[in-house]
């Protein structure tokens, strides 16, 4: 049997991954590693970022399990831990697009009446 502690322990847990996606720099974070394993210089590169930007958003991302890291030497390489995360963050998107063009079709109708 399933009990109310259990479901607020197992909701605390998708609150907490779900924090990781609230930010749009580790989005496309998220989204630049899912092209290739990245260091913290070449994130703070692509993204436009400061340094230490990059590092406290890789720490989050690292800390819930979204990304691994990988030594060589002095080189840090940071990857992402399960594509399924870039295929929901689109599915997300499909989402929002859906009601994009569902407030915009509201909004011609509500011009045109």
């Amino acid at each position: 049997m399933i009990t109310q502690t259990f479901l607020q322990e197992i909701s605390q847990l998708e609150a907490d991954f779900c924090f990781a996606l609230a930010d749009p720099t580790r989005i496309l974070i998220l989204y630049s590693l899912n092209e290739a394993p990245r260091t913290v210089t070449d994130l703070t590169i692509e993204l436009g970022i400061p340094q230490p930007t990059t590092s406290r958003h890789l720490k989050i991302l690292r800390d819930r399990g979204l990304v691994a890291v990988s030594r060589q030497g002095v080189s840090i390489t940071y990857r992402l831990t399960d594509t399924r995360l870039i295929e929901a963050l689109d599915l997300l998107r499909g989402v929002m697009r859906d009601r994009i063009t569902h407030r915009a079709l509201l909004m011609n109708e509500i011009n045109n009446h």
